[in-house]
């Protein structure tokens, strides 16, 4: 109940928030729709009202095309559909998903620019008999939920515009409209000493902890992280990582089945999408399971097989599968391993599915019980503690200090059943880290972020993928998505897609 009534707050007052804040989608605005809330953010329920319009545009970005975009096209995963994105069939002129995830990350940055100078020039300090009055962790919030949106426009597209000012008039407009590429680098270390300043501010407790499962310290602290590891800042992701620890403590007190898409909101979580569904009611659903899910004839039968759990209802689509590499390598059918039957499913409850071949389906981890039509209501599990365990992992271990990376890496591997890493080198412990990752994280949407961060993506993917077609289109280029076009052109030429125009693009 705490998740659904967060939602139907989030959605209610995000909508009327949203609306007063303005209307628009990526950089290509229009002043005429701005309203400026001079007469609000007066007190801290309509600061948090202001809040909840950021969190909107995330829903839009987390669908299975984003599952498609951020692990179909790996080493671990494929999906034979006719999706071009899974076919890495997209160019400046035909940018796919890309475009949606720019307009939608464009569109919350620009949310959170707008509230986080609202709540700054709200008097909320000057009210000083109330114990809400403070609005340091109101603007910390704002600071994190931005920092998110700039981190995957720069995972996914590299360097990017970067702005914080409020678009509030003309000027401010045509300046926004006409920036060009800022480095992803100068991005991430600009948002990284801004969070330092403010993420101490927030209440160091878990992500499950937070009220309404907004974005808390937690959040706070593995945005740092993640941004530092992108810039080979080691000891500062090493600092937020260390808050972090402090924070959920033992690896091996949060059970692996808590993984699990449909266990929402666990204690281990550091941030999920939230979803809701009830029947007849409010209705905050995606469509991820319906790729991820055995084929189902419409009657409670999932490949040969039925499963009592999944009930009748769901309808699903061409399923992504995982490569050779994985199944057969990383993570085997005999292999000890815990996870493996939550990352896979060769059969179900004994009986043997009719189509797995030489490739299992994904396995429940992933799949949406009493799931109708395609509208999975799962929350999507974007950061765990597992993911903060294994970035101390290397980043200890590119500090050079073997001892403790690979104590790291070993908390995540004695949880999951595994034997003890023995450190042979620097080299191939960075490699058993990388993997390592991939065993723990399958399908939470980070791993083409992580081989491009590692600069190996396209060499790993097309070495392991097991589609054919995604072989003969992919391009070096295609590590980044194009900007597109249409924002190209907006632009007035500022921005450029010069990695895809030595292609032919």
């Amino acid at each position: 109940m705490k998740s659904y009534s967060f939602l139907k707050k989030y959605l209610l007052a995000a909508t009327a928030t949203a609306a007063l804040l303005f209307s628009a989608c990526d950089l290509d605005e229009h002043p005429t729709s701005f309203v400026g809330p001079k007469e609000y953010y007066k007190t801290r329920a309509q600061c948090l009202a202001g809040l909840n319009a950021c969190y909107i545009p995330i829903n839009s970005i987390y669908d299975y095309c984003f599952l498609i975009m951020t692990e179909g096209v790996t080493d671990l995963m494929y999906i034979a559909s006719g999706t071009k994105d899974a076919q890495l069939d997209i160019s400046p002129a035909k940018p796919l998903n890309g475009q949606k995830i720019w307009t939608q990350c464009y569109k919350g940055v620009m949310y959170c620019n707008s509230t986080i100078a609202a709540i700054e020039r709200s008097p909320l300090n000057d009210i000083k008999e109330s114990s809400e009055a403070d609005k340091l962790p109101l603007l910390a919030e704002g600071v994190v939920i931005r920092s998110f949106y700039y981190w995957l426009l720069t995972c996914i597209f590299g360097d990017v515009p970067f702005y914080t000012k409020e678009v509030a008039d003309q000027q401010v407009m045509q300046e926004i409209a006409h920036m060009g590429r800022m480095s992803a680098k100068e991005t991430r270390d600009y948002l990284i000493d801004e969070l330092q300043r403010y993420v101490p501010s927030m209440d160091q407790v878990r992500s499950s902890e937070v009220a309404d499962n907004r974005m808390g310290a937690a959040m706070g602290w593995m945005m740092i992280a993640k941004l530092a590891q992108w810039n080979h800042r080691w000891d500062d992701a090493l600092e937020a990582l260390g808050e972090l620890e402090k924070i959920y403590g033992d690896l091996q007190q949060y059970p692996l089945e808590d993984i699990m898409f449909r266990n929402k909101n666990t204690p281990e979580s550091i941030f999920e999408v939230q979803r809701t569904y009830t029947p007849g009611g409010l209705s905050v659903t995606t469509n991820v399971a319906a790729i991820t899910t055995p084929y189902h004839n419409g009657k409670g039968i999932y490949d040969g097989v039925e499963i009592p759990e999944m009930g009748t209802g769901m309808t699903t689509w061409t399923s992504m599968r995982p490569n050779s590499y994985f199944c057969d390598g990383l993570q085997t059918k005999k292999s000890n391993d815990k996870r493996k039957t939550l990352n896979m499913a060769w059969e179900y409850d004994g009986k043997p599915f009719s189509g797995v071949g030489t490739r299992p389906w994904l396995g429940p981890k992933f799949w949406c019980p009493g799931m109708q039509n395609t509208a999975d209501f799962s929350n999507q599990k974007v950061f765990r503690y597992a993911d903060a365990i294994l970035m101390m992992a290397e980043c200890y271990a590119e500090t050079e200090d073997s001892d403790e990376a690979v104590r790291y890496l070993n908390m995540v591997r004695e949880r999951a059943g595994t034997t003890a890493y023995v450190f042979k080198n620097k080299d191939a412990l960075l490699e058993e880290i990388q993997k390592e990752r991939g065993r723990e994280l399958l399908g939470e949407f980070q791993r083409k972020f992580d081989l491009v961060r590692w600069g190996i993506w396209y060499r790993m993917t097309y070495e392991y993928t097991n589609y054919p077609t995604l072989k003969d289109n992919m391009l070096p280029c295609h590590e980044y998505y194009p900007i597109p076009d249409k924002e190209v052109v907006y632009s007035g030429g500022a921005l450029d897609n010069k990695a895809y125009n030595e292609y032919g693009m």
